[in-house]
């Protein structure tokens, strides 16, 4: 039998069998009958369906660029969440009540965790279920006050929204000179915006990535939408502007003069709607929300830059780094849409 040398592995994807197993081995669930991988992005998330019929999802964490998974932080909140009466996809606890457990792999163990396989479906571009996803985050920042559980790693702020996500957007090797000046200088700009704003804005304990498509609707018992959230994996401390901005940009067409049509538009009015009847929107941090749009382009594309070895190195070509730097410099100026 040859001898092969020991390689480094970036992340390697177990198949559904071998999930399976791990999940009968540590958590008092019963067998699987079913378990796939549904998608593999940020981290990798299997599907699973027990022999009684119940379902679960599991997410098999994976480092980030900006470091290791939050994953203790991420689950006490869940269950302080679920506790106070939040509609979350809560953990599930495995058999010796730990939130996670970790699978052995090549690369080195990583965090696996399951969750409750919440029903419904997506909002789209409903009305009723816009007005209700902003309702329930509002909902969602409420219950979350008074978490005394393990520290979150991670801040969403500008160190970690802005600042480092730059430093691995320039090192992309698809970078010249001339972006890697012009990126710069818009992240200055950026930067020394929001830190003479920030003594005015409000921090919560944001969800982090709610842009319409981590959450299910449902009907509530009187016949309203309710929103129920999972995805988490970007949950921590952070700006309350940041947080919302989030939808609004995952709206926004990308490109220059690309602005919200009026259909859009009264989703986005309907949003904040419902966060308002919630939550009190100080005029500041609804000033600011614009502010945050090409920072949260800039997190985005530092999170894809910083996956090089497991994503490669032409998730973003030049072309495409200069066309995306021109409708940054367009959301520059943008107001807050009212």
């Amino acid at each position: 039998m040859t001898a092969f040398p020991s390689i480094d592995i970036a992340q390697s994807t177990p198949t559904g069998g071998a999930i399976a197993r791990m999940v009968k081995a540590h958590y008092a669930l019963g067998d699987v009958a079913h378990c796939v991988l549904m998608r593999r992005g940020f981290n990798q998330v299997y599907e699973l369906r027990f022999a009684d019929g119940r379902q679960a999802v599991a997410r098999l964490c994976a480092d980030r660029p900006r470091g290791a998974p939050n994953t203790a932080y991420e689950t006490a909140m869940l269950w302080h969440l679920k506790a106070a009466g939040a509609p979350v996809a809560a953990p599930l606890a495995a058999r010796d009540g730990a939130a996670s457990t970790a699978l052995p792999l090549p690369e080195g163990p990583r965090p696996l965790v399951l969750f409750e396989h919440l029903p419904g479906e997506w909002p789209g571009e409903s009305v009723p279920d816009t007005e209700a996803t902003g309702r329930g985050l509002a909902m969602l920042h409420e219950l979350a006050q008074g978490y005394a559980g393990p520290p979150s790693l991670y801040q969403l702020d500008l160190p970690d929204l802005l600042r480092a996500p730059l430093q691995q957007l320039c090192a992309a090797p698809a970078m010249d000179d001339g972006l890697r000046a012009d990126y710069s200088a818009l992240a200055g700009r950026l930067d020394a915006r929001i830190t003479a704003l920030l003594p005015t804005l409000t921090r919560v304990a944001c969800h982090g990535d709610c842009h319409g498509a981590n959450n299910f609707m449902t009907d509530g018992p009187d016949g309203t939408r309710v929103a129920s959230f999972f995805d988490f994996d970007d949950t921590g401390p952070g700006l309350l502007a940041y947080e919302l901005c989030v939808y609004l940009w995952n709206n926004l067409p990308r490109k220059v003069d690309g602005v919200l049509d009026e259909a859009g538009l009264t989703r986005w009015r309907h949003y904040l709607a419902g966060y308002r009847s919630v939550r009190p929107l100080a005029q500041a941090d609804f000033d600011a929300i614009a502010a945050f749009l090409a920072v949260r382009q800039f997190w985005i594309m530092g999170e894809t830059a910083g996956r090089q070895a497991t994503w490669g190195t032409q998730t973003m070509p030049t072309a495409q780094l200069r066309s995306v730097l021109k409708v940054m410099e367009y959301w520059e100026p943008f107001k807050t849409p009212v």
